[in-house]
């Protein structure tokens, strides 16, 4: 670790404590989508954190920079609603699911693979798979928050907006957007703590949350990962899109953060501590982890070592004791963020090359396939499938690579497979 004189080491705590503040949102936030996929919601929350703990002191020791990691948005809605709901795999077995994608990450994070990948796959249908998610996400917010159901004459319509949990909804979504355009320090943190007390006011909290700690969670803890269908067909069409997701997702997070920090020296063993700490979530009981996003305001605080990093990760295992009272943020406090992440996560439209239509039309299928299909893998399938197609039909076939052409065969394969069974 880089020498650090005295002043250095009071604005490196500072930071980490800042990247805390920023991220602590993803305990109540994570644990709340692995519920879905049939995991307790407090032993979801262990998982998350230990998690966290790990990943950021792993990169802070390992690659020494000061970059969060993270159990993944999107990257969680993808194994809690492709792999586990969609695919119908039990939750351990979803956990194998994750431990060989990120092995599959880490095997491109030490070898040439990675940048082959890199190269393969088109830079417009990687942002069709992050404004993808990010639709995703909001539909997912509107729906937990009440704003959005199931209609009589039409796919979605309208929540009551008489109803208790869509008024705190819509009054908490107001909250967090105000305070995340204001650029008001740990906004998360804040719009679920006032969300929940919006809740309490309105009198829709769960009673009896947050008054105990129990330690239920902990004993059941390591759902040891479940290989038995490893040898199957489903397994493996489970494994490609989260694998494709956290390859290009952690690269293109890492490339931004350390460019800001002017440490792109420091990418292989970033990526490879970022690889590992994937490997080990599935271990820990959760999604994969990322580099956060928030990452940048640990940057934008100065913090420039592992130290900030390290903080942020100590004070992630600290969380654990406050855990009941995380277990009594509502859905309705934690639906603004799952919709205020979705939107930014979309900003990545304005990189989408409109002018050229066989570039722009298997962007736009991943885009809006992923939410009208409820399915990251199937929307993902979509693009895959659509890009070779148009580039050959339009004789560019020169913009076709092998590696890319093996992908979205295996995507037409799946869905040839479907339709037989």
């Amino acid at each position: 670790m880089k020498q650090l004189n005295n002043k250095q080491w009071p604005i490196e705590v500072i930071a980490g404590i800042i990247g805390y503040l920023t991220t602590v949102y993803i305990v109540a936030v994570n644990s709340s989508i692995l519920a879905e996929a049939g995991i307790d919601r407090e032993q979801a929350m262990i998982a998350t954190i230990l998690a966290s703990f790990i990943g950021s002191v792993l990169v802070g020791m390992w690659a020494k920079v000061p970059i969060i990691i993270i159990p993944g948005m999107g990257v969680n809605v993808l194994f809690t609603f492709s792999i586990v709901q969609q695919y119908e795999f039990t939750y351990a077995e979803g956990l194998g699911i994750v431990v060989v994608s990120s092995l599959i990450f880490l095997i491109t994070a030490i070898t040439p693979l990675g940048e082959s990948f890199k190269q393969a796959v088109p830079d417009s249908l990687k942002h069709g798979i992050t404004i993808g998610l990010g639709l995703f996400l909001v539909l997912i917010g509107l729906e937990n928050g009440g704003l959005i159901v199931s209609g009589d004459y039409s796919i979605i319509t309208l929540g009551d907006f008489s109803s208790p949990t869509v008024i705190v909804s819509l009054l908490s979504l107001t909250v967090g957007i105000v305070l995340f355009v204001k650029n008001v320090p740990a906004n998360f943190l804040i719009t679920m703590i006032v969300g929940t007390w919006i809740a309490s006011m309105f009198g829709i909290l769960e009673k009896g949350k947050g008054e105990h700690l129990s330690v239920d969670g902990i004993t059941d803890l390591f759902i040891l990962p479940d290989f038995g269908h490893i040898g199957e067909l489903a397994f493996w069409i489970a494994v490609l899109p989260l694998s494709i997701v956290l390859i290009f997702e952690s690269m293109g997070l890492i490339h931004g953060q350390l460019n800001m920090l002017n440490r792109s020296e420091a990418f292989k063993s970033t990526n490879r501590s970022s690889a590992v700490s994937a490997l080990l979530s599935g271990f820990f009981g959760t999604s994969p982890t990322i580099p956060a996003a928030e990452t940048a305001a640990v940057i934008a605080s100065k913090g420039r070592t592992g130290i900030a990093s390290i903080v942020t990760g100590v004070l992630f295992l600290l969380t654990f004791f406050f855990i009941p009272y995380i277990s009594m943020i509502p859905s309705s406090a934690i639906s603004p963020i799952l919709i205020i992440v979705g939107v930014l996560m979309m900003q990545n439209i304005k990189y989408i090359k409109i002018d050229d239509i066989t570039e722009a039309f298997p962007t736009f299928l991943i885009m809006f396939m992923i939410p009208f299909t409820y399915s990251i893998a199937d929307g993902m399938a979509f693009g895959f499938i659509a890009y070779p197609i148009i580039k050959l039909v339009t004789k560019q076939k020169d913009q076709l690579s092998p590696l890319l052409i093996v992908v979205s065969s295996l995507f037409l394969i799946e869905f040839i497979i479907k339709a037989l069974l």
